[in-house]
């Protein structure tokens, strides 16, 4: 008996050091596992949207959104300042934004209104820094007119869903349960609907804007904030770490070609290759710039899907049309008139997006209308340029210092080239090839190089020699 208990008390005692010791490891790994918890810092993600709403905000979007989600970021937070621009475009980004698993916090630094409204209304929180506004979203056209009711009502819906994205809240109070909207969808569609009245808050005949005061008040907006710091420390993610969108090579070049600035420079080029070309005729330097100009002009417009495969095509043939008009066509008429006007449709075109809304009547026209003229402008802006630099160039201290300056007269001894010429001024002949303004001239049996002292000449035209410089004869229309 005594045997069997020393044996039995080692046993119990192993049991307890066992048990002892499955309790130590399993404190200490919940112990490790709490310090790696705490160890690990979230990520917020920021980007800008604070521009109108058009086409290169939606490839930001797009970027922002796909780098947010590799690097496992666990907030998105939009930095957004717009008063609108292309509803289609802010309804791919509150689509974008209402599908995303990340949640995303809107900044509003300023201004929501219109397209902003809808972008900020799919947000999951909202904060707004003081003096700001949100609303105002009625559909209108590039003349700042109403469009027809068709278009509202599309908005009207798609205010309402956002809204309504959000769920409700279950409230219980006593034995009644009630559902509130998170987001009022009523709200949602005052903004757009000036019809719609909510009583404390806008009459039937205002589109709904609201203030920051008023956002907090219905559930538009979870407080105010100066800054991202502030929105940070708001929302609890003053301890998380941040990183920026920052934009970069292809994409950085594709904004700043997007640039009207950058756009009319482009243009410049074009239109003054073209322009050089035409002086000096032949595939060179000049056509080369304005094919650059060209390929610079379309690349980014393609890229964002604002240019079709149309618009870039009328381009082309009205650069073919010019092309047969300067080299093989003699003179300049229907191709090469056809050919400019071409050219100036695929610039106006390719700048004017293809849109959800085709806009009625006047609307439309007015839209073409006032980027035509803007294009108009701003090719003969570049051709009046172009000319007053082939002026200066031709004049300039540079040129003049690489250049013989001053006439070696004949009567002093100089001979540098055929004295036959001389005799040439005065007598006629046939244009032998057509001068633009550079040529031929056939004069009896010989043929002699020359250039048009005015315009153009076309072939088989007679004309008269009016002088003669280092070895060129210098003709007009006889």
């Amino acid at each position: 008996m005594k045997i069997f208990r020393i044996s039995f008390n080692w046993r119990l005692l192993a049991l307890i050091v066992c048990i002892q010791l499955f309790s130590s490891a399993k404190i200490d790994s919940g112990k490790v596992a709490k310090t790696t918890i705490q160890a690990k810092k979230g990520l917020v993600y920021i980007f800008e949207i604070r521009q109108d709403i058009a086409k290169p905000v939606w490839k930001i979007t797009q970027d922002a959104f796909k780098e947010a989600e590799s690097l496992k970021a666990d907030y998105i937070i939009i930095h957004l300042n717009t008063y609108g621009g292309m509803v289609n475009i802010a309804d791919s980004i509150r689509t974008k934004i209402l599908n995303s698993r990340v949640p995303v916090i809107i900044f509003i630094d300023n201004q929501a209104i219109s397209a902003g409204a809808l972008i900020s209304i799919a947000g999951d929180s909202i904060y707004m820094r003081q003096g700001g506004s949100i609303g105002a979203a009625t559909v209108v056209n590039q003349t700042g007119e109403v469009v027809p009711d068709k278009y509202q009502s599309f908005m009207r819906s798609t205010m309402r869903a956002t809204a309504e994205a959000h769920g409700k809240d279950t409230i219980i109070k006593g034995n009644d349960t009630i559902y509130k909207w998170h987001r009022d969808p009523q709200i949602a569609q005052a903004m757009v609907d000036p019809r719609i009245s909510i009583p404390g808050l806008i009459d039937s005949t205002q589109v709904l804007t609201l203030t920051v005061e008023e956002a907090i008040n219905v559930g538009y907006c979870e407080g105010k904030a100066s800054n991202i710091n502030e929105v940070l420390e708001k929302a609890g993610l003053q301890d998380y770490e941040v990183r920026r969108q920052e934009i970069r090579g292809v994409n950085k070049l594709i904004l700043l070609l997007l640039n009207p600035i950058a756009q009319s420079i482009l243009i410049l080029l074009i239109i003054g290759g073209i322009y050089f070309e035409l002086q000096t005729p032949g595939v060179g330097f000049p056509l080369g710039i304005a094919v650059l100009g060209a390929l610079l002009y379309f690349f980014p417009l393609y890229i964002q899907g604002m240019a079709e495969n149309w618009e870039v095509l009328v381009f082309v043939l009205g650069v073919i049309l010019l092309g047969l008009e300067i080299f093989v066509i003699p003179g300049f008429g229907v191709a090469g008139i056809g050919g400019i006007l071409l050219i100036v449709i695929g610039l106006t075109m390719g700048v004017i997006d293809n849109v959800v809304f085709e806009f009625e009547g006047t609307a439309a026209f007015s839209k073409v209308a006032k980027v035509f003229f803007r294009i108009i402008l701003t090719v003969f802006g570049s051709l009046g340029l172009s000319i007053w630099i082939s002026k200066k160039v031709a004049t300039s201290l540079l040129f003049s210092n690489i250049s013989l300056d001053g006439a070696h007269n004949r009567s002093e001894g100089f001979v540098g080239v055929d004295v036959h010429l001389q005799d040439m001024i005065g007598q006629t002949g046939i244009a032998y090839t057509t001068l633009r303004p550079s040529g031929r001239i056939k004069i009896g049996e010989a043929i002699y190089d020359a250039k048009a002292e005015i315009g153009y000449i076309e072939k088989g035209t007679e004309v008269k020699v009016l002088r003669t410089e280092a070895g060129q004869l210098y003709v007009m229309k006889s």
